[in-house]
């Protein structure tokens, strides 16, 4: 599965436009549960506004957007393709309108929901995912500090060891790197090594 971009945590980006605001709220989502909870609580804080249109976009390919009493694609369309051209995923953005009054017409409201999404994206902090997988491995103290040099040398992120009557030593990595790694620690330890590995899952790496 391919690396990408998404949000770490939340940003908001507030625009205006003929007395209309426009406050975007730029969020991390990786499922329909959880764009939906932040939809649900932007709603719940601003329960007197016209309108909080939406659009999610998630990395298994689903999307969904709404307009919300706007005028057809003149709302969640454009927050939709902005998340496409921040090149981002397992993302929603809600755009809430508090009316100022005065009418925008199809081009001001495409523009104002566009701008106002694009100012949130950009406005948050991006991380790269990958497809990682954690490990563990339990080695002798005289073995402790090459087996730790093997595993940095791979591109693993070693994380603090353990101390018993042996070491453990963890570390998180991309998947499939796995088997060349387990070899040449086989190898170090003469096969006594047994490295437990979990299940490969998306992560900042």
């Amino acid at each position: 599965m391919p690396d990408y971009k998404t949000l770490s945590g939340t940003a908001v980006y507030e625009y205006e436009e003929k007395r209309s605001r426009f406050i975007a709220t730029a969020a991390f989502a990786d499922t329909e549960e959880k764009a939906l909870a932040v939809l649900g609580a932007v709603r719940a804080a601003n329960r007197t506004a016209r309108h909080n249109v939406y659009a999610y976009v998630l990395q298994n390919g689903r999307t969904r957007y709404s307009d919300d009493g706007e005028p057809a694609k003149t709302a969640g369309t454009p927050v939709l393709e902005a998340i496409g051209h921040a090149g981002v995923s397992d993302v929603i953005v809600v755009v809430t309108r508090y009316f100022g009054g005065i009418l925008l017409g199809t081009g001001g409201l495409v523009r104002a929901y566009t701008a106002a999404a694009s100012g949130a994206l950009q406005r948050a902090e991006l991380v790269s995912m990958r497809l990682v997988v954690d490990c563990s491995v339990r080695v002798a103290y005289p073995l402790f500090e090459q087996a730790q040099r093997i595993i940095a040398a791979s591109g693993a992120k070693l994380e603090e060891p353990v101390y018993d009557d042996a070491v453990t030593l963890r570390w998180r990595m991309p998947a499939g790197g796995e088997e060349p790694l387990c070899a040449k620690l086989g190898e170090l330890t003469r096969g006594t090594a047994q490295v437990q590995m979990g299940t490969p899952q998306y992560a900042p790496f």
